[in-house]
């Protein structure tokens, strides 16, 4: 499928210019940056996903009672999806408004 991609540019264009047709010029950025998003915080997850078992072995301390009440505290992801769904309840007040 790819190979065409490469082989005839021509199907590529057209593509793009359906995608345009589609969903019109404002939306395909916004479609991005939401895609961009999710992919970042899919990396983040993937991340804490593969730390979360080195963290188990430190927290089976005494010292792990402190690490437990830190984990009711909200993380730095999800301050960042917090701060990044304000933005983007922003922009589309922004957007309705005009």
């Amino acid at each position: 499928m790819f190979r065409n991609l490469v082989d005839h540019p021509w199907v590529l264009v057209i593509l793009v210019v359906l995608l345009i047709a589609l969903f019109g010029s404002k939306r395909l950025p916004d479609a991005a940056r939401g895609l961009g998003r999710s992919m970042r915080i899919f990396k983040s997850e993937v991340k804490e996903m593969k730390n979360d078992g080195k963290e188990d072995v430190k927290t089976s301390t005494p010292a792990g009672a402190a690490a437990a009440a830190h984990d009711s505290e909200p993380t730095a992801l999800e301050a960042k999806l917090a701060a990044e769904q304000a933005e983007a309840d922003a922009a589309q007040r922004q957007t309705r408004a005009s």
